[in-house]
């Protein structure tokens, strides 16, 4: 991988932590409302939060006091995302492979961004079933009988782009018909997990034919 991408893609893999670490202190935020007046906030409401909001609400001083201080990490997370967004979109966006991934159902441009930095180039990949190998995106449990009798290595492979297509897989059975048609069919016969990594699944191959060829998405052909 040539070094200014390997760069770009550490930098969006940091935004991934950052990311996590505002996730916790978001948590951290509803679980004291929670236990200090039994209500529940949303976590995007969370973030749009000031000081003077948490000192009009029913909790003690002291829980007031870790509050905001969670809130002010927020913050200060928030800052730096938005920063490694804008630098990350500079680099990616204009490129005709970014424009193609964000085609796909269920792909966005944080997805398209992680997918496109993690693949690298395509050519790495001589079969489809190499790269989705690569993605986690190919089971491997073992089954019995019907029964699931272990697993083997899932360490192999991009853990990074293996969350990006399991994402990509729930966005698009939420808003794509023939993606949930087809998750409905996979979860009806096994389960909902086995089912998500179905839809996944095909997304990476769509994705590695795209970025392949040059084609457009179809969603047609994708979910036959």
């Amino acid at each position: 991988m040539p070094r200014p991408v390997r760069a770009l893609r550490d930098l969006a893999r940091k935004r991934m932590q950052l990311v996590q670490m505002r996730t916790s202190n978001i948590v951290s935020i509803e679980t004291c409302l929670a236990q200090q007046t039994g209500s529940h906030i949303p976590g995007n409401d969370v973030k749009k939060l000031t000081t003077a909001d948490i000192d009009k609400m029913a909790v003690g001083e002291t829980e007031a006091i870790g509050m905001k201080s969670n809130l002010a990490v927020i913050q200060a997370l928030q800052t730096q995302i938005d920063g490694i967004e804008t630098v990350l979109s500079a680099h990616c966006h204009g490129s005709s492979e970014y424009r193609l991934l964000t085609s796909v159902a269920g792909i966005g441009p944080i997805l398209a961004t992680v997918i496109l930095l993690e693949t690298s180039n395509i050519e790495r990949f001589a079969y489809v079933g190499n790269y989705v190998s690569y993605c986690r995106c190919v089971g491997s449990a073992h089954v019995s009988n019907g029964k699931k009798k272990g697993e083997g290595n899932t360490k192999n492979g991009n853990r990074f782009l293996a969350w990006a297509f399991v994402e990509a897989a729930n966005f698009a059975i939420r808003f794509c018909e023939a993606a949930r048609k087809f998750y409905q069919r996979k979860k009806a016969k096994r389960n909902g997990i086995v089912a998500i990594k179905a839809v996944a699944h095909k997304l990476a191959r769509a994705c590695y034919h795209m970025l392949k060829t040059g084609e457009q998405f179809s969603v047609e052909r994708c979910f036959a």
